[in-house]
């Protein structure tokens, strides 16, 4: 009589859904399980969702709908408040194309931002030259400011949250990242994609946001469903729809992080997809929360076992200048 089969562990997904209650409230046997998880997720993909977080639904929800009152304002409103690349302001349509980072001429991104950064000037005046300025807060939406500081102060929060635990994952000490963001640059985009109807009919090889890998830290997003969103890239399965959950927001690392765990972790790669042909006018909004360093962190490869790959240490803010000055539309 043939021994019973054992039944199999079902392989976990690539994106999994990582509940933050255990890892802040449980004990050590819980928060070992999460950072296992985690690590093997950025190996993989280099994205999770993340639950648990304790940012208000309601808060992302106000902090859209202020946004939008400005998008849908007239373009003469809107310039007033223009910038660049890297800048603090209104981003128009045409003002990047994120593909290029990867070398690829694409069209430009099919979308409008408004971009934010860190509220308070370094000591240092050669970093504020480059890194700081006040922030813009359009006049025609006053109910704007209090809402994104609201919402940058919850971001500030979890992200010290996630680097703690991906300190954890990799098994170094739980400030392995968090000591170096004592002061950081972080950035936070509004990306508004419209649909035909204000942007026409995307040219071939066009999307709402290009295929690219993010440059810095960790990403935090909190994005809309539709046809026309996120798509992932790993290498067994190329490009998939991203899981979605109205209550998680989506986290990767990026460029900077890949290096810092010598390519243990990669970088998510990532595009946003043009309107739907079948749904032309469907319209999403993207919450989108850069988490960076302080100026000046040196970036060194984590050496073997936990890496894989040692790359030549960078300064963490020529890097991310270096990557905003490729994808700048000229």
């Amino acid at each position: 009589m043939s021994e019973p089969s054992t039944p199999r562990t079902p392989r976990p997904p690539r994106i999994p859904t990582v509940d933050l209650r255990p890892w802040l409230d449980g004990g050590p046997e819980a928060r070992a399980g999460i950072a296992r998880t985690v690590d093997l997720a950025l190996q993989t993909a280099g994205f999770l969702l993340v639950t648990g977080h304790g940012v208000d639904p309601g808060l992302r929800a106000d902090v859209r709908a202020a946004a939008r009152a400005f998008f849908t304002l007239p373009d003469a409103a809107k310039r007033r408040y223009a910038a660049k690349v890297g800048g603090r302001g209104w981003l128009g349509p045409g003002a990047e194309a994120n593909g290029y980072a990867e070398g690829t001429e694409t069209p430009p991104d099919l979308k409008e931002s408004l971009t934010f950064a860190t509220h308070e000037p370094f000591e240092d005046p050669v970093v504020n030259a480059e890194w700081y300025a006040p922030n813009v807060w359009p006049r025609e939406v006053p109910a704007l400011r209090a809402l994104c500081e609201e919402y940058l102060a919850r971001m500030a929060e979890l992200e010290n949250h996630l680097l703690a635990l991906l300190g954890e994952a990799l098994g170094l000490e739980p400030d392995f990242f968090t000591r170096h963001m004592d002061h950081p640059t972080y950035g936070f985009n509004i990306n508004w994609y419209p649909g035909t109807e204000v942007i026409g009919e995307p040219l071939p090889g066009q999307f709402r946001i290009g295929p690219h890998t993010d440059f810095g830290t960790v990403t935090i997003l909190d994005r809309q469903a539709g046809r026309g969103g996120l798509q992932v890239w790993t290498d067994d399965d190329g490009w998939r729809d991203a899981p979605y959950d109205p209550a998680a927001f989506t986290v990767n690392i990026g460029d900077l992080m890949a290096r810092w765990t010598g390519d243990r972790w990669r970088s998510g790669r990532h595009r946003v997809l043009p309107p739907p042909s079948d749904v032309p006018a469907e319209e999403l909004m993207s919450l989108v929360y850069f988490g960076e360093c302080t100026p000046g962190t040196l970036v060194e490869s984590v050496p073997a076992p936990v890496g894989r790959v040692t790359y030549e240490s960078v300064d963490s803010h020529v890097y991310l200048r270096e990557k905003l000055d490729s994808i700048t539309v000229d």
